[in-house]
């Protein structure tokens, strides 16, 4: 091939992310998936059921941009029941292609070139490129691991005129921590008066475990005026690969995003949004989540008992974290790779969770597995010697 004459500048110089490189790397070595968050079991046989006779039924062409009405009802319906948040179903809920179209669109259509962001570290690895790509400056503040909260004076002191959005993520994904109701107390001080948008992640909204409360931000109205709260029927319906999440906002909000969504992808799959709603309608389908999860949390967390690993307490969504730093040397992406190589585990090093790539020697474990993977996964890092 000839040489190229054009050169080109990197908008995202920071290469291909973490979940690539351990993917590719767990299917050579036929690792254990305990990297993913993602259900390798079944979702219930009646949402197939029901995504199977939408397609037969006809809805195999684009949904409204917004979503399908029905669903967009029904979830607004179920904000109602559960925040007391009631939500216009035509003007302030859409339907997106999975929690993370509905990140990327509220933070392209709300963040403007020399705004600022503030958001939580360890983090999500998408956050910050996509404030990035806005030409906005993510200004990221550190949650101990130590004690998993945030320091509200750290934030307070971090806010200034460029501050435009604050990104919360709760239940929180990589630390298994949520917000409690102190922490709402200061978001809303720290907020009050001032004209910052506030992203709530909440995808793992249904995953709070040992009797505790996920506070959304639906639930306060001083915070529901000013948040986009973003969720996700995909991790709720063990459909990951579905595509299907969502947003609630105030119309003013939600009409800026929708600008955004239409030159994204436009709607999500119109057949799995039309099965969804209608097991969005059985309440049970959602409430019964914790007790699913959590069991599966402490079947894993039995065999780590007996492991060299430090374990977190973790309080919600699919993943827990695990220290080695006390016993091994190794950085946190060596430890994951030797891990892969010698037993046939995956997880994800947590340095992969912060900008500068900060190691914690601490790795990321995912429980969102049938019930004999965690068993086996849990066997093989218990068995691990350096």
């Amino acid at each position: 091939m000839m040489q190229s004459t054009f050169s080109l500048r990197s908008k995202l110089p920071s290469g291909i992310s973490i979940f690539s490189v351990i993917g590719q790397l767990a299917t050579e070595y036929q690792a254990i998936n305990l990297w993913q968050g993602a259900p390798n079991f079944l979702p219930d046989q009646q949402l197939i059921d029901s995504a199977t006779m939408a397609m037969k039924e006809g809805f195999n062409q684009y949904s409204p941009m917004m979503g399908v009405p029905a669903l967009r009802q029904v979830l607004a319906e179920k904000t109602a029941k559960l925040y007391g948040a009631r939500y216009d179903a035509d003007k302030e809920v859409t339907v997106t292609a999975g929690g993370l179209e509905a990140v990327y669109a509220a933070i392209t259509a709300l963040v403007h070139p020399g705004d600022e962001v503030i958001f939580f570290e360890p983090a999500f690895e998408c956050y910050e490129p996509i404030v990035r790509l806005q030409g906005a400056t993510p200004v990221a503040i550190m949650i101990s691991l130590e004690t998993l909260k945030i320091d509200w004076e750290e934030v307070a002191a971090a806010i200034t005129p460029r501050t435009r959005m604050l990104i919360i993520n709760t239940p929180h994904n990589p630390t298994g921590a949520i917000l409690e109701e102190r922490d709402i107390d200061r978001l809303i001080a720290v907020t009050r008066n001032t004209n910052i948008v506030i992203l709530s992640d909440e995808v793992y909204e249904h995953m709070v475990y040992d009797g505790m409360t996920h506070h959304s931000m639906s639930r306060y109205p001083e915070l529901a005026e000013r948040s986009v709260v973003v969720l996700s029927l995909g991790k709720t319906y063990h459909v990951t690969g579905w595509r299907v999440g969502y947003c609630v906002a105030p119309a003013e909000i939600m009409e800026e995003i929708r600008k955004v969504h239409q030159y994204l992808v436009f709607s999500a799959p119109a057949p799995m949004q039309v099965a969804l709603a209608a097991a969005v309608e059985n309440p049970e389908s959602y409430l019964a989540l914790a007790e699913f999860y959590q069991r599966k949390r402490d079947i894993l967390l039995s065999y780590l008992a007996e492991s060299p690993l430090d374990v977190k307490p973790c309080s919600s969504g699919f993943f827990m974290l695990a220290r080695f730093s006390d016993f091994s040397n190794y950085s946190d992406r060596d430890f994951a790779f030797d891990l892969l190589r010698r037993m046939r585990v995956g997880t994800i090093p947590m340095s992969s969770f912060y900008g500068d790539g900060t190691d914690t020697g601490t790795i990321r474990i995912s429980f969102c597995k049938d019930d004999d993977t965690l068993r086996e996964g849990g066997r093989a890092l218990s068995n691990w010697r350096q």
